[in-house]
């Protein structure tokens, strides 16, 4: 039988030794196990991978120079000789420029995250730890910021610094900012209260030093969940940027500027369109499914922080 002990042994019976291996399974490998176990967000992981891969091996992968001009196979359907994808109105190489536009969406998600986070976590840390007139100044400023639209704060930021992919994403970064804040801050008023928590102040231990050491590990998982959630906005929000002429400057392609290109001969080149278009929505769609994912591996507590 399963409870029973084997004869001779000592040991644990077999009930026992699940229920122990199970009671301590390290919060990585239980993260790993939920997570595999959804065929969704594994799939879009493996998808985001292939992305990723494709973008850092474009020099590789391309078969040609994506700003190579051809004005003798311009507009050509695909399947053409040499152009797997078709060409655009200069004969430039679809396959090629799409590769290396990949690129620039993968960096101009780094980078708004990465200024949202900076911007967002620090301030919101020290608020829900500390509170008062700090807690309170940050959450009118967060509120004050969310109140603008996102795509004219962005250009109004591009409109002072200048256009182009890095300044762009600084502004998409700002607007970032106060999301990453308010979850931050949501996770440690329910974590400076805990028990580990009261141990260290009674321990005459720093503020920063706490806030560093045992509240901080406890906000890395919900703002895991939200970086991913917002790099899947910063692709499209920097291909839409792109498309009326404030991100990347040409010869560089984008997704966005590829799509602005292609609406312009869309009657005389239907399927230009097609390709930055569909690279966009896998993409993104792939982020965003694997953010969901990662939420619910990571357990309920992240799902209603998140939310």
């Amino acid at each position: 039988m399963t409870g029973e002990r084997s004869k001779g042994s000592g040991g644990p019976t077999v009930g026992e030794s699940t229920f122990l291996g199970t009671r301590h399974e390290s919060p990585s490998r239980r993260f790993i196990r939920r997570f595999l176990t959804q065929k969704v967000a594994t799939a879009s992981g493996v998808v985001l991978i292939l992305v990723v891969m494709s973008a850092i091996f474009a020099p590789l992968l391309a078969p040609l120079d994506p700003n190579k001009t051809d004005l003798r196979n311009t507009l050509l359907p695909p399947g053409s000789a040499d152009f797997l994808l078709g060409t655009d109105y200069l004969g430039r190489d679809v396959l090629s420029r799409l590769l290396f536009a990949g690129r620039v969406s993968l960096v101009a998600a780094v980078q708004a995250v990465g200024v949202g986070l900076i911007l967002g976590v620090a301030p919101a840390l020290v608020a829900g730890y500390v509170g008062r007139w700090w807690d309170w100044l940050l959450m009118r400023f967060t509120d004050a910021l969310l109140a603008f639209p996102p795509l004219i704060l962005a250009i109004t930021v591009i409109g002072v610094l200048g256009t182009g992919l890095t300044n762009a994403m600084i502004g998409v970064g700002i607007i970032f900012a106060p999301r990453f804040a308010r979850i931050t801050r949501s996770a440690v008023l329910s974590v400076r209260e805990e028990t580990f928590v009261e141990a260290a102040r009674s321990m005459g231990l720093s503020q920063p030093r706490i806030i560093w050491r045992h509240v901080l590990p406890h906000v890395l998982s919900p703002l895991v969940v939200t970086a991913t959630v917002l790099a899947g906005m910063a692709m499209i929000i920097e291909a839409g940027l792109s498309f009326i002429g404030l991100g990347v400057q040409v010869p560089q392609a984008s997704w966005g500027s590829m799509l602005a290109t292609a609406y312009r001969f869309i009657r005389v080149s239907p399927t230009l369109i097609l390709w930055p278009g569909l690279a966009i929505m896998i993409t993104v769609l792939s982020v965003n499914l694997l953010g969901d994912g990662i939420r619910d591996a990571l357990g309920r507590e992240v799902r209603n922080m998140s939310s």
